[in-house]
């Protein structure tokens, strides 16, 4: 772990500062249209919140008069690396890997509560260190030209997640019960995570002088990753509290797109044939139900996960191959039909390395599978607006890596794969000419 005394934080985030407006100021307007492309020195120059904000139209989204499709990764540590000057260098490099194969999305972490590097110290107390360290993260996808989702709590207890919103509560003698599912239901804990939310969105990043609320480069909000509440599988509490926490976003933000961060398991309410889509025992007393937590009118795209080895372990690759596509297909069809017309974003997926008898032509088979199928989604017109593959990691990080990590160079197959997705999607909104002109460096 790295220290550093007040004083030479100021003196590195000084140093940031005139860095991010040198370049606002000589590199000019970044064109997210484009990923990965900064314009040249006599582009006209502009401010963060004149950039277009992607939209989302029917069962699609769109960025200035175009279908967007997502191509992008999970690296959740963003914000935390970004805090100390010995890691920082790592979120330009992941950035820079990311963008060499023109991918346009990444999903990360706006969210640290009472752990190490903590974002939020206490209820409605924020260490401005760490909200400065997410600013530069902000400021470096748009330099790199990536969109951001940004997830806001965790229902895991890793970067302390509901776990220590139910112990704030307990400690200060307003919880009404210790167990975790009380994050969704205990009013004093709902209140604490709206005090959280409107400081998030509100935020001004001291880099570029724009609220986050305001701030193009930030494509959604996500509510939660993998929200579940076990004590209440009829979901009528997950239900309430998404609705609530979703239309409190709204009232705050309209512009971003918002998503649960469900892991797409169906629920009861959900009809027989849906339920035979589940992998196994894998949706039982989750609380989850996916078409209803989706169909919420202040939700935007309807979030999926995608784990086959881990719900699927006496599985072989055939029949993982062939939930895969049931899974995925199902819900982008979910997206078109039972929504009502919503895309649907596959944003997290990934096959460990730890399974045993793993080898790596197995995981190309599997991505090269979820990518045909958004593809082809795409290329119809349908709901599946894009993938985000869990997780990408930059050289030297083997502490992050969890089975699922990925370091570009390092595997040039999976390098391979994702560049290959990028360019069929630029073709889809482009044209392929244009395409392959815009992306010269990736595509030509």
């Amino acid at each position: 772990m790295a220290a550093c005394n007040g004083l030479f934080v100021y003196h590195i985030l000084g140093l940031a500062s005139l860095l991010a407006v040198f370049y606002f100021s000589l590199l000019g307007e970044v064109d997210l249209r484009f990923p990965g492309l900064l314009p040249s020195p006599g582009a006209s120059r502009s401010h963060d919140a004149s950039l277009p904000f992607v939209e989302r139209r029917g069962a699609q989204l769109f960025l200035e008069g175009r279908p967007f499709y997502i191509n992008g990764w999970n690296s959740y540590w963003l914000m935390d690396q970004a805090v100390e000057p010995a890691s920082r260098h790592r979120v330009s490099d992941m950035f820079r890997a990311a963008t060499g194969m023109g991918l346009t999305v990444c999903r990360t972490w706006a969210f640290n509560d009472g752990a190490y590097n903590a974002l939020q110290l206490s209820p409605g107390h924020f260490d401005e260190r760490v909200f400065k360290a997410l600013d530069m993260v902000v400021v470096e996808a748009r330099r790199h030209g990536v969109r951001l989702i940004l997830s806001l709590a965790n229902n895991l207890e890793a970067y302390g997640g509901k776990t220590q919103y139910v112990r704030w509560a307990w400690d200060e003698g307003v919880g009404l019960t210790a167990s975790n599912d009380s994050f969704f239901f205990d009013p004093a804990i709902r209140d604490y995570f709206k005090v959280y939310l409107k400081a998030l969105l509100t935020r001004t990043n001291h880099l570029t002088g724009v609220q986050y609320k305001d701030d193009p480069t930030i494509l959604a909000w996500e509510l939660m990753n993998e929200p579940r509440c076990i004590t209440d599988p009829s979901g009528n509490t997950l239900q309430r509290w998404i609705e609530e926490m979703a239309g409190y976003v709204k009232s705050i933000d309209r512009r971003h797109l918002l998503t649960v961060g469900t892991e797409g398991f169906y629920g009861p309410t959900s009809p027989p044939e849906k339920l035979s889509v589940n992998p196994g025992h894998w949706f039982n007393n989750y609380g989850l139900d996916f078409i209803r937590n989706s169909k919420i009118s202040d939700i935007d795209f309807a979030s999926v996960h995608l784990y086959p080895d881990t719900w699927l372990l006496d599985a072989n690759l055939e029949e993982k191959l062939k939930f895969v596509t049931k899974w995925v297909s199902s819900h982008f069809e979910d997206g078109d039909t039972e929504l009502g017309g919503k895309p649907v974003v596959l944003t997290e997926f990934g096959l460990s390395h730890l399974v045993k008898g793993f080898e790596q032509s197995q995981r190309d088979a599997f991505y090269k599978s979820v990518y045909d199928i958004v593809h082809e989604s795409a290329k119809r017109g349908g709901a599946g607006a894009g993938a985000i593959v869990w997780q990408l990691a930059a050289e030297d990080m083997e502490e992050y890596h969890d089975g699922f990590a990925i370091v570009p160079s390092e595997t040039p197959s999976m390098q391979k794969l994702l560049t290959e997705q990028s360019c069929r999607l630029a073709a889809l909104r482009h044209g392929e000419q244009e395409a392959k002109r815009i992306l010269k460096a990736v595509c030509g």
